[in-house]
């Protein structure tokens, strides 16, 4: 039918004005209402009777379940909680088609409802605009061809500045799990046009028990309501050693099927963490859509950087594109940094000079943190109240009972990194069909000796 083509065109046309104009309202653009409506952003203040999180931490050793060339696959996790452990060995596009092979039917689920999800939540949001004032296959078409169309602009605005591994990488799991490769490009797109609400800290020093260490939280607040949590995922990542370029081991906490890095930590004791900004100020400048995606400059940060000066000088000189709050931490250098990151700034921060200044924001010694945004009066004030608390004695423990669980943050995933003992502690939402509490912050915690995973022997297949 001619209404296809005339769609594609008007679709694209209006994203593309949208991206690059000032003159059209935010919601008249497809990126603007991905960002409005995929985003699990509280609108009200954290319950002031919240709850500790009293979970036993589950600490058993992940359980083998089977191994192909290139990949072995691991559980961890008890119950309802289970998380998939999956190591990756080989060329990025190896690693790519073990990936799509062992694990097929979570990444083509994933991948599939993750579509739906967001192509759904567009529908939802046209008919509560307008209540049925469109024929319900005009709306279908216009979700599914516009929200193509913006991801395929995203994609062509990002790629000149994305190193080729990445779609290497995508080439193989799309051939390995029978997944459309546009399909996985443009996916991998959705961190640049939502972001996420969630919060971090990084403390050291002072602020700890114990002498010499850095821990750090990474908590995200994201379309807790998809399909996302059902198929939570810790991929591993190892390295030729004798291929210096190539890097280093380090785990990717995501979903089946997912590349990008949001939640992680490195072989070289190293951790990132992020924030979505929705809330800035006129530090932050303009946006761009022109450069490398944040999720690959923070995978990047894993696999190649060595200290938290490596790091910080990827991020000075890279091609940034949205508002962000970024967050490394590296136990070797004993110190965590926040970045203040967007297309024209990349400021850096420690516990002295830590913006914004504000009477909600208080300076504390020896941490750096952000709750929510970088302008959230309520949701920072509670974080750095309860950090200032525990002030130290800071450890993973307290922040998973008392922390997290207080603020109410990190409802779909959550990484509490120990860098300095290497262990990672992380929690997910609930599953489908799964009993006990929806956010990830109130259920059960898992650790995992990172030391153990990057020494996992290769597959001889």
């Amino acid at each position: 039918m001619l209404r296809t083509p005339i769609l594609v065109s008007l679709c694209m046309a209006i994203a593309f004005v949208c991206c690059y104009s000032k003159f059209l309202q935010p919601y008249t653009c497809w990126f603007y209402i991905c960002n409005n409506i995929f985003t699990s952003r509280p609108v009200y203040q954290p319950d002031p009777h919240a709850k500790s999180n009293l979970n036993p931490l589950q600490t058993d050793p992940p359980t083998f379940v089977k191994q192909i060339k290139n990949a072995k696959l691991y559980t961890v996790g008890k119950g309802d909680d289970v998380i998939n452990v999956l190591h990756l060995w080989g060329t990025p596009y190896e690693k790519g088609y073990a990936h799509g092979t062992i694990l097929k039917d979570e990444a083509s689920a994933m991948m599939d409802e993750a579509w739906n999800y967001f192509e759904q939540e567009i529908i939802d949001a046209v008919n509560k605009t307008i209540p049925g004032f469109f024929q319900p296959w005009f709306l279908k078409d216009v979700a599914n061809l516009g929200l193509e169309a913006a991801l395929e602009l995203e994609i062509a605005a990002t790629k000149p500045f994305t190193p080729s591994y990445f779609y290497e990488e995508m080439k193989g799991l799309s051939d390995g799990a029978r997944i459309d490769v546009k399909k996985l490009e443009r996916i991998h797109m959705f961190g640049e046009l939502t972001k996420g609400s969630c919060s971090m800290y990084g403390a050291w020093g002072d602020a700890l028990p114990f002498p010499g260490a850095v821990m750090q939280l990474r908590a995200l607040d994201w379309a807790s309501g998809g399909p996302l949590q059902n198929y939570p995922q810790i991929t591993v990542y190892h390295i030729d050693e004798t291929n210096s370029t190539n890097g280093h081991a380090f785990a990717n906490v995501g979903w089946s099927g997912w590349i990008g890095s949001i939640t992680g930590m490195s072989s070289k004791q190293m951790a990132i963490s992020e924030i979505g900004v929705y809330f800035s100020d006129d530090s932050f400048g303009e946006e761009s859509r022109f450069g490398i995606p944040f999720t690959f400059i923070l995978r990047d940060i894993l696999q190649f950087d060595n200290t938290l000066d490596d790091a910080l000088n990827r991020i000075a000189n890279a091609r940034r594109t949205c508002d962000l709050i970024l967050g490394v931490g590296d136990a070797k250098l004993e110190t965590f940094r926040g970045i203040e990151y967007s297309s024209g700034v990349a400021d850096f921060f420690d516990d002295m000079n830590i913006r914004p200044e504000a009477a909600w924001h208080p300076k504390i010694r020896h941490v750096v943190y952000w709750g929510m945004d970088w302008i959230d009066p309520d949701y920072s004030s509670v974080l750095g109240r309860q950090l200032q608390k525990y002030h130290g004695n800071i450890t993973a423990e307290n922040t998973i009972r008392d922390v997290v669980s207080i603020v109410q943050t990190g409802d779909l995933h959550i990484a509490v990194y120990d860098l300095t003992r290497n262990y990672m502690f992380v929690a997910n939402a609930r599953k489908k069909g799964a009993s006990g509490p929806v956010m990830a912050y109130d259920r059960p915690f898992i650790r995992l000796s990172m030391a153990a995973l990057f020494k996992e022997a290769k597959p001889q297949i």
